[in-house]
């Protein structure tokens, strides 16, 4: 979810002001994702290298975070949506994964679209801590190496028993994947558009699913 600061540059306004547009795109994109059916929808919301932006910075975008957990609650849950957080969860600061933890447990009855948030997350981290749980599983260790395969690996990754994404949308142009889900995005469609963040809305993703029904995905076969 890329251009918040460029969308507040370009306002001439600070740029947390921002960080606080881009919850309306959020908001367009679960609504959006639901209406059409989708079935995991994940939003990377806090990389790992954002730990290293300004500490005033990073405050604010924890307490929107917040925020935007609490004050959305009661249309997830209206929405039968659920909430599953992936990355070092451990490093966010504990009233952030408490509210995490009481919004999860209020849509706990929910069986809809899962609202997959990326927090604390950095891909080549995701595959490194994946790596290490595989080397300390005892069960594993008695494996010979040929069993370990790109199955058992994936079960190690924060995204086991998750599909692999088929839509990869990415926001304000930028043309790299800024180490989002390098192992699961292997075979991931591409979607780039020039819009900024804060202006995306559900005619986007609307027109990102149009484009990619039109795809040939093939994952190597010839058609």
């Amino acid at each position: 979810m890329d251009g918040n600061g460029r969308w507040a540059q370009a306002r001439g306004v600070p740029r947390l002001m921002g960080h606080r547009a881009g919850r309306e795109s959020v908001r367009e994109a679960v609504r959006g994702s639901d209406e059409l059916g989708i079935e995991v929808l994940t939003l990377y919301a806090f990389s790992t290298e954002n730990w290293n932006r300004p500490k005033r910075e990073v405050q604010a975008l924890m307490a929107i975070l917040r925020q935007a957990l609490v004050g959305e609650r009661r249309e997830l849950r209206e929405r039968n949506v659920r909430l599953q957080v992936m990355g070092r969860v451990q490093d966010l600061p504990p009233a952030v994964r408490d509210t995490i933890d009481e919004t999860q447990e209020y849509l706990a009855e929910s069986n809809g679209l899962l609202l997959n948030l990326a927090l604390s997350y950095g891909g080549r981290l995701e595959i490194v801590d994946a790596v290490r749980r595989l080397m300390a599983d005892r069960k594993v260790g008695r494996l010979p190496s040929s069993q370990v395969d790109e199955e058992l690996f994936g079960s190690y990754l924060y995204t086991a028993g998750l599909p692999d994404p088929d839509l990869l949308i990415r926001t304000s142009g930028e043309m790299r994947l800024s180490n989002f889900m390098l192992w699961q995005l292997a075979y991931t469609e591409l979607w780039v558009t020039p819009t900024l963040w804060p202006d995306f809305r559900r005619r986007h993703l609307y027109q990102a699913v149009a484009d990619y029904q039109h795809r040939d995905r093939r994952f190597g076969r010839v058609d």
